[in-house]
C-alpha cells in the first residue's frame, strides 16, 4: 500500500498535465489511513479532468460489491424509503461501487487462466472474454491488438440468440 501512496504521489502531477481523472472503488475504509489521505487528496486534485478516467480497484471483491449493495438496500427497505418490488437490475446496480461505471465490454484473462474469479461478479453479465495463455508482465501493445481483434470478430447478442437479432423478435 505504500507503493500505492508513492506511485500517486509521484504521477499527479502527470495526471494533472494529461486530464487524467482518477477515481477508486471497493471497501476504501479498509486503506491505511496515510494511503486513504493520498488517494483522496489525489481524486479531488483530479476531479475535474475530462480526457480519460483511471479507476483503481482497491479492496475490491465482486462478493463484497454485491454484499455491500444488498446491505444499503435493505436499509432503504427498512427505513421505508424503498419498497421490494421497486429493486429491478437497473437500480440494484446504482448500488454497487462501479455505479459510475460501464459494464465491461471485453475482459482479459492473462497466464492461460479459465476464470472470473473474485471480480465484477454482476457487471461481467454479457462481457466477452479474452483468455491468453501470455503473463501478465509480458501482455504488450501486440497481445493488445490481438484481444481486441479477436473481440471486434465477435458477435455482440447479449443473451439473445443470432436469430433474435436478425428477425428482432426479443
Amino acid at each position: 500500500m505504500i507503493l500505492l501512496s508513492e506511485y500517486l504521489s509521484s504521477e499527479l502531477q502527470e495526471m494533472l498535465d494529461n486530464g487524467i481523472r482518477l477515481q477508486a472503488i471497493g471497501d476504501l475504509a479498509r486503506l491505511p489511513r496515510e494511503v486513504a489521505s493520498v488517494l483522496n487528496e489525489t481524486t479531488k486534485r483530479t476531479s475535474q479532468a475530462n480526457a480519460m478516467t483511471l479507476t483503481l480497484a482497491l479492496s475490491y471483491g465482486g462478493r463484497d460489491d454485491i454484499l455491500q449493495a444488498m446491505r444499503r438496500i435493505m436499509v432503504s427497505c427498512r427505513e421505508g424509503i424503498l419498497s421490494p418490488e421497486e429493486i429491478n437490475e437497473d437500480f440494484f446496480s446504482k448500488y454497487l461501487w462501479t455505479s459510475n461505471l460501464p459494464d465491461p465490454d471485453l475482459l482479459i484473462r492473462t497466464s492461460g487462466e479459465m476464470r472470473i474469479s473474485n471480480f465484477f461478479l454482476w457487471q461481467l453479465a454479457y462481457t466477452e472474454i479474452y483468455v491468453t495463455p501470455t503473463f501478465w508482465p509480458d501482455f504488450n501493445k501486440q497481445e493488445l491488438i490481438q484481444a481486441l481483434l479477436s473481440y471486434q470478430e465477435r458477435e455482440r447478442r447479449f443473451g439473445l440468440t443470432s436469430a433474435q437479432i436478425k428477425t428482432g423478435n426479443r
